[in-house]
């Protein structure tokens, strides 16, 4: 790779350990590359996934680990190739930074699904040195890997579409579910199923949410716009549902049961999961084979795809819904994550924040 300067010293906050507690921590970017943009981070969105990468749960952590994935920023110094980006640009990136560019899924513009992807943080760059992600001053990436912020975004509204608002949308594209009139559910009612409710409504979609208690009604009809809520522990309100939804798109990211929503599905619909969940999940066949139903996963989305979300949600005049906090917080927030107490998403004020080491 060619270089504009010599290796940057960068201060972020990073994981030392599965306990995931995060401390300041200094460490050098690679030089830039011909095709590189140097990013000044200004926010980064607090992930479930972060959790599971900072606490060691899916047992394939690297430490010291700086997290975040949902990083919008500044282009401050662009690579001799680089044709996308100049000085002055309002950039994010997302959950991976590199793939292989030669096997199918890359050259079908789905890289996310390539064997030799190279996530945000905890991964190896192709010169060797360790990816580390948006809790962080600055990041270097390809070209390739960043998006452009649309003018009528506001960049702390963009962060959580990054991550959440392309896994909602991703989906919804590739199974031909973007036409107005469907009636589609949505599973859990965190970051990403909230963002699950706002674009399948702009899509002009029936929308129900599913949740185990009452006690997110009020917020999903009259603050997200949901047009029903049902209650997953409710016998009754889940017999009368039976039959009647073109998809399912579940965001819960621990063990549950998926039987109970395989019934709620009609004739050819989809539980498509998004949630990242460690152990076996379970159905009888039954439940798929009488009603010819799919149970499908997907994986966030191309660069094309988060390029069209942000283009999306700018034209429909969506916003994601986000508590802003500083760095100092973020392991109280990342807390409060796990108990799921906040609404919807964190979104972290890096560039206003200080950060030392």
């Amino acid at each position: 790779m060619g270089s504009l300067a010599s290796e940057r010293t960068v201060v972020g906050l990073a994981a030392k350990d599965a306990t995931g507690v995060l401390s300041p921590y200094t460490y050098t970017l690679r030089k830039t590359g011909e095709e590189d943009v140097v990013v000044k981070v200004l926010y980064c969105g607090i992930c479930h996934t972060d959790i599971h990468q900072t606490k060691n749960h899916l047992g394939m952590s690297n430490y010291p680990m700086v997290p975040g994935h949902e990083v919008v920023g500044e282009v401050i110094e662009v690579g001799p190739a680089v044709s996308k980006f100049q000085p002055g640009d309002m950039v994010g990136v997302g959950v991976i930074v590199g793939c292989c560019r030669t096997c199918q899924p890359c050259k079908s513009d789905v890289e996310q699904y390539c064997n030799k992807r190279i996530w945000s943080y905890n991964d190896v760059y192709t010169d060797g040195k360790p990816t580390q992600g948006g809790f962080a001053s600055t990041m270097i990436v390809d070209q390739k890997f960043a998006v452009k912020i649309p003018a009528g975004l506001a960049p702390e509204q963009a962060a959580p579409l990054l991550c959440a608002g392309v896994t909602i949308y991703s989906p919804l594209k590739h199974f031909g579910l973007m036409a107005p009139g469907l009636r589609g559910a949505i599973l859990g009612l965190g970051g990403v199923g909230h963002m699950g409710v706002k674009i399948a409504k702009a899509m002009g979609h029936h929308v129900t949410v599913i949740s185990s208690s009452d006690k997110k009604k009020a917020e999903a009809m009259d603050h997200l716009g949901a047009d029903a809520y049902l209650v997953s522990s409710d016998a009754a309100q889940m017999a009368a549902a039976a039959d009647s939804l073109d998809y399912i798109i579940d965001t819960v990211p621990v063990f549950h049961p998926l039987e109970p929503y395989l019934s709620l599905l009609k004739l050819d619909g989809k539980l498509i999961l998004l949630g990242v969940i460690n152990e076996p999940l379970k159905f009888v066949s039954p439940m798929v084979m009488l009603g010819r139903k799919a149970i499908t996963g997907s994986f966030i989305g191309s660069m094309t795809e988060t390029q069209e979300v942000l283009e999306f949600c700018a034209k429909k005049g969506l916003t994601s819904t986000i508590e802003m906090v500083k760095m100092d917080y973020v392991n109280e927030a990342i807390e409060r994550l796990e108990r799921n107490d906040v609404r919807y998403r964190f979104v972290v004020d890096v560039a206003g924040s200080k950060l030392e080491s």
